[in-house]
């Protein structure tokens, strides 16, 4: 069970003193949004860049941006430790994550709330990860989706029947009250912004959520 904080939720005028806040994530979850893909603008390769100067906690670089076959590269070449890009987006899924892989990085697909999951189980293979978005993209500290918990045990039975090992990752309203289903879903990787960075102890939160993970998770618990 892995915690992955979103900067999204941090304080971007101290980026660095943020994350020394967290330093039992296991990886740093990096929002970047183009006011294109997604109706807001974050942050781009100058600061994904500075952050992996910053720190060495693996960066979780999620690009909701259009033409990722493009720029996505770029951001394995900055230093990511994994990049996602949304299948809505790209035009050469299966490319562009080998690509991503070649340069060291581990490859992401992620799907919007209204996007099955079940046309890409041909890609399994070839990824690393499936991000399933449990809010609509482009603004943290939305309300958890429900509706998407019966996709993350549908990506999960995928992953089963494929024999790869591919991560499953959830997105968006991820906080005590909603980790427990996520994980019990199937879900292994927890992206979890406000409820990290607004908590008063942000390491003690993350402690918790992996703790409340690992206890609902039928892979945790081998049941």
């Amino acid at each position: 069970m892995q915690i992955s904080p979103s900067l999204l939720s941090a304080d971007f005028a101290r980026l660095a003193l943020e994350i020394e806040r967290v330093p039992n994530a296991d990886w740093l979850h990096v929002d970047v949004m183009d006011g294109h893909f997604v109706p807001n603008i974050t942050v781009g390769l100058p600061v994904v860049e500075s952050l992996r100067a910053a720190t060495d906690i693996p960066l979780d670089c999620h690009l909701m941006i259009t033409d990722p076959d493009r720029w996505a590269p770029s951001y394995a070449e900055a230093g990511a430790g994994s990049v996602t890009f949304h299948a809505e987006a790209a035009h050469a899924p299966v490319r562009l994550a080998r690509t991503l892989r070649a340069l060291g990085a581990r490859a992401g697909l992620a799907v919007n709330p209204a996007t099955p999951i079940a046309p890409y189980a041909d890609l399994l293979p070839d990824l690393d990860m499936i991000l399933l978005m449990t809010v609509e993209p482009g603004f943290g500290g939305q309300r958890f989706l429900d509706m998407v918990l019966p996709k993350v045990a549908e990506a999960r039975e995928l992953v089963r029947r494929s024999g790869c090992d591919v991560w499953v990752q959830v997105d968006g309203g991820v906080s005590v009250d909603t980790i427990g289903r996520c994980a019990e879903a199937g879900a292994n990787v927890f992206v979890a912004g406000s409820a990290v960075f607004g908590a008063d102890d942000p390491y003690r939160m993350v402690r918790t959520l992996r703790e409340m993970a690992t206890a609902a998770s039928p892979l945790a618990t081998g049941s």
